[in-house]
């Protein structure tokens, strides 16, 4: 027995303008999840996950005076894995339903592009918000690995700041830096990277609730994909932004400014012109990075008013007069949709 949904003739008729064709359709569920030019995508070492190796301990050297032996020293590492995850669809259409529209391919196309819309919506806030604990079959977001002010718990809580919210009406404001080596998005050995769409014809056969067939047109959706921080010091979230007038809407908001101030000096390093720190000791250390600063709409309205207020040099030249934050220090400021409102307490 078949389940799922397919278009019916009530949804050919909605789609349908007065001479009975097929308009270009009002994308009303759509949004900005702006990540995708920055996320750099690393084919995985397995087939379903990604094993990484890092530093976890360095020889300090010994001082020593004459006759003096020096004792044999080693580094030592460790190793985590992150997994990927399969997201897949299927758009079908009845094929007299499609034949009947007046344009077939118009109307499969119609509904193949809210496929793709939703899809990538998924992988956003899978990208934010992915929990295997929650959702076994998906993968590990960011907020799942920054997930704790405290240190005790774990190591990265130190790249977590509080923004003072409590409750459940917080939000938060992310400073990534992508990179092969720092923090990316991994998709599964022997495979490419990206949602893949094929086009299946009439050749797989349709199934209604009691089992029976019908023919009709298929279009096979996947995304394999998975998120690797392999150096956690790269991403920083400053989390419990309360949105409400307890919070960034009143008067006495945390400064989004200074919150960002700290979360540059965590990077190991940026630039001269962003954290002032351009090196490490490390003689290979992670290369190049590309540094984005993520919001919703709602804090980057409050970052924008704070801006406006405290005529922030450190913006654009025009930003402060009341144009959109397009950067600070250099960074890119870009928005997420969705990144929701509704957080809850990060503690």
């Amino acid at each position: 027995m078949a389940t799922g949904q397919w278009p019916s003739l009530f949804d050919l008729t909605t789609r349908l303008d007065p001479e009975g064709k097929i308009p270009i359709i009002a994308e009303m569920l759509s949004q900005d999840n702006d990540y995708a030019d920055d996320m750099p995508w690393v084919e995985a070492n397995e087939h379903t996950g990604h094993e990484f190796v890092f530093r976890t301990s360095i020889p300090a050297g010994v001082w020593r005076q004459y006759n003096q032996g020096v004792p044999y020293a080693k580094s030592t590492t460790g190793k985590a894995r992150v997994g990927l995850g399969m997201l897949e669809d299927y758009s079908q259409v009845d094929r007299a339903l499609a034949e009947h529209s007046g344009d077939r391919e118009k109307f499969r196309e119609s509904e193949d592009v809210a496929f793709l819309e939703g899809m990538s919506q998924t992988i956003a806030q899978t990208i934010f918000y992915g929990n295997t604990t929650v959702n076994p079959a998906e993968f590990m977001g960011l907020s799942p690995f920054y997930n704790t002010l405290n240190t005790a718990n774990a190591q990265n809580a130190a790249n977590v700041l509080n923004g003072g919210g409590t409750g459940s009406s917080n939000s938060s404001l992310w400073l990534v830096g992508w990179g092969e080596e720092t923090i990316f998005g991994i998709y599964p050995r022997g495979s490419t990277a990206g949602l893949d769409m094929e086009n299946k014809g009439d050749t797989t056969p349709g199934f209604d609730a009691f089992g029976n067939r019908f023919e009709a047109y298929t279009s096979w959706f996947r995304q394999q994909a998975g998120l690797c921080p392999k150096d956690w010091r790269y991403a920083a979230r400053l989390a419990n932004l309360d949105n409400t007038v307890a919070g960034l809407a009143g008067p006495n908001a945390y400064d989004l400014f200074v919150g960002l101030d700290d979360m540059l000096l965590l990077f190991p390093k940026l630039s001269r012109a962003t954290s002032g720190i351009a090196k490490t000791d490390a003689p290979m250390e992670s290369g190049a990075t590309r540094t984005v600063i993520y919001t919703n709409r709602t804090v980057r309205h409050w970052a924008n008013v704070q801006a406006m207020r405290n005529r922030n040099t450190l913006l654009g030249l025009n930003d402060y007069a009341g144009k959109p934050v397009e950067g600070y220090r250099g960074i890119p400021w870009k928005t997420v949709d969705q990144l929701v409102n509704n957080e809850s307490t990060v503690s």
